[in-house]
């Protein structure tokens, strides 16, 4: 995340000059020189090797299957700043970077004994198991199918499972490794949680970013509005209308919360509820999470009929926008990267940044938000800013006080176990008539593209909350 932000602050600064093209290939060199120990990796100029391949989602590509040495990345930031429209893929992987991972989930470790009997290479179909010249076994990642037999057969407990960290997060199976040993993503199965993006420990799952085309729209005079989503609040220890103020710093010609559409979607769940309450149907879900929507469109279909059909948050503070500024540019501004497919559907929403591309252009721009003139806030409700934390939907459903006396539950977070409470629901096992569903844990502010997580973003948030008097 670290290097990801650097690199990205580095790319606008550079836009900011007007030398992204003329200097970008220069980058790597500037990150790694010869007197810079390598993060990790066995030199330098595998970092700057790596630093290549990591620059090109940054600039809204995917990372081609092809060699790109002998491409000069001038040439892809001259196709960023000429193109007309945005990549159909949401994510990527940087196969360089992911080759460093482990290649088998089986690894034989020092307790091997190399006994006589050898039942792991017995009972490895694939004889992917040989003895080396030290007596013990090793297996042959190239060969292993990683059906977990010689584990089970090993009488000293030798073989450990070592799970892959993106395969493992991923709640959906939707990442595995190909024939080369690269994790690739089935977008017939991914739901864009981001769960692999925040997993991954060397860095190399990207979302395809439109960094520059919302700095080329706002360097073109268009005019370009900010959307920002509700979760802003954990992201910075400053007042919230100074924090709006240096988004707008960055050139936005107006900054708009999201909450104003927050405050649509609960009233017109809070009916959607209720009418579904009164026609005795068995239970209604929240649909504001685009996440968990793509999980019941692709891994539980038949519960589509009980999410609401409520649009969200984004959508309605859109089609406000839209219908007030019809060729304006609108960018949401969250820590979502299954916004990005939302948008996408909506077909109003032209951009979507994560709060870390979103730091990342103030620190290119040296934009301080403690140091700026506050901007004066919108007096939207408490519950509406208070969707990005886990509980916020409900707390603002409750209070529209449309229906009353219905129980309710919460899935915080979607992971494996989340899943197959989903898959219950699809078969009618319910045991409440409303579900607030989060695909991350916590809410909107422990999302993938947040630049601040955990205990310190909570603290933000509940800081920023109490500045508008709660």
């Amino acid at each position: 995340m670290i290097i990801r932000h650097e690199l990205m602050a580095r790319l606008v600064k550079l836009f900011q000059e007007g030398e992204l093209s003329s200097k970008i290939d220069q980058m790597p060199v500037d990150l790694y020189p010869k007197n810079r120990e390598a993060r990790g990796r066995c030199c330098i100029y595998k970092e700057r090797a790596i630093t290549r391949y990591k620059m090109l989602p940054l600039l809204g590509f995917e990372v081609p299957e092809a060699d790109i040495d002998l491409v000069p990345l001038k040439n892809y930031a001259e196709k960023s700043l000429q193109r007309k429209g945005l990549s159909d893929n949401i994510l990527t992987v940087v196969d360089e970077a992911c080759t460093s991972c482990v290649q088998a989930n089986y690894v034989v470790t020092n307790l091997c004994r190399g006994c006589v009997a050898s039942p792991c290479v017995m009972n490895c179909p694939k004889n992917a198991i040989r003895f080396t010249p030290s007596g013990q076994t090793e297996i042959k990642a190239d060969e292993c199918v990683n059906c977990g037999l010689c584990q089970k057969a090993c009488p000293y407990h030798a073989i450990v499972y070592i799970p892959i960290p993106c395969e493992e997060a991923c709640p959906v199976g939707a990442i595995s490794k190909n024939a080369s040993g690269v994790e690739e993503i089935n977008e017939d199965k991914c739901i864009y949680c981001g769960k692999c993006i925040t997993a991954c420990p060397f860095g190399a799952i990207f979302e395809l970013s439109a960094i520059v085309d919302v700095l080329k729209a706002i360097e073109q005079k268009k005019q370009v509005i900010a959307m920002v989503a509700p979760a802003i609040l954990a992201q910075y220890a400053e007042a919230p209308g100074k924090v709006l103020a240096a988004i707008k710093k960055i050139g936005f010609s107006e900054v708009v919360e999201v909450a104003r559409g927050a405050e649509k979607t609960a009233r017109h769940e809070a009916e959607e509820l209720k009418e579904k309450l009164e026609q005795n149907e068995a239970f209604m879900t929240t649909s504001c999470c685009p996440s968990y929507v793509e999980t019941v469109r692709k891994h539980a279909p038949g519960l589509l009929a009980n999410v609401s059909h409520t649009p969200s948050p984004m959508a309605y503070t859109a089609e406000e926008l839209r219908e007030r500024h019809p060729e304006a540019k609108l960018v949401f501004v969250g820590p979502c990267v299954a916004k990005r497919k939302e948008a996408r559907d909506l077909g109003s929403v032209d951009f979507v940044l994560s709060f870390e591309e979103l730091d990342a252009m103030m620190e290119g721009m040296d934009i301080q938000p403690d140091k700026m003139e506050p901007l004066p806030l919108e007096n939207y409700t408490m519950e509406s800013r208070g969707f990005a934390q886990s509980g916020g939907v409900l707390k603002a459903v409750l209070a529209e006080k449309k229906a009353e006396n219905f129980t309710f539950e919460q899935i915080d977070g979607i992971d494996k176990a989340a899943i197959r409470q989903i898959k219950l629901l699809e078969k009618g096992k319910n045991t409440a008539q409303f579900y607030e569903v989060m695909a991350c844990e916590g809410g909107c502010i422990g999302g993938p593209g947040a630049n601040v997580r955990s205990a310190k973003a909570k603290k933000n948030f509940i800081q920023g909350m109490r500045s508008f008097g709660v």
